[in-house]
């Protein structure tokens, strides 16, 4: 994945819509690739679930509490993806409380497969998911690679350290100081 362009997609969101009343003051807008790593530096995870336990009690709250330090690395935004739908990631985003941190719904698994990673998990009752994994993207090219091991169908564990915050901003911090 090193130096490799992500993928083109079109991804389903919801967002709020004040002019919209009622319960549901939300619209759909349909968001590319570009539109979420043109001309930025981003850190990008992705995970086999919303609402699932590591992914909920520590990769994607240790990124929300880790955000300014990853700011101050020169990181502009950090982006969650995951394959579950645009109902789910903000409810999932709004249980947990994220202000900083962005979801992104890949709903159909399109942009997973399109990175070599989506997955069976019908062990599980999922379907297909995503490997667990995580990026540094500069406008749209994978810089650094984190993927956790035993990449495969139907995995027995759930593998998590490589992709987490703090062994990303580690080599971000190692991969500054090389550069200096």
């Amino acid at each position: 994945m090193l130096g490799k362009k992500v993928p083109f997609v079109t991804f389903r969101t919801r967002v709020r819509d004040g002019s919209i009343e009622g319960p549901n003051p939300f619209r759909w807008e349909d968001k590319t690739s570009d539109d979420y790593f043109k001309g930025k530096t981003v850190v990008l995870f992705s995970l086999p679930g919303a609402f699932t336990p590591t992914c909920s009690t520590f990769q994607l709250p240790d990124f929300e509490k880790l955000f300014e330090e990853f700011k101050a690395e020169g990181i502009d935004e950090i982006y969650c993806i995951s394959v579950n739908d645009a109902f789910v990631m903000n409810a999932w985003a709004k249980a947990q409380d994220v202000r900083n941190v962005k979801v992104i719904p890949d709903g159909s698994g399109e942009f997973t497969r399109k990175m070599g990673m989506l997955v069976a998990k019908d062990n599980l009752g999922f379907g297909m998911r995503s490997w667990r994994y995580g990026a540094i993207v500069n406008d749209g090219v994978v810089e650094q690679w984190f993927e956790e091991e035993g990449f495969s169908d139907n995995c027995e564990s759930d593998p998590y350290g490589i992709s987490s915050p703090q062994n990303i901003l580690e080599k971000l911090r190692a991969a500054k100081i090389e550069a200096a």
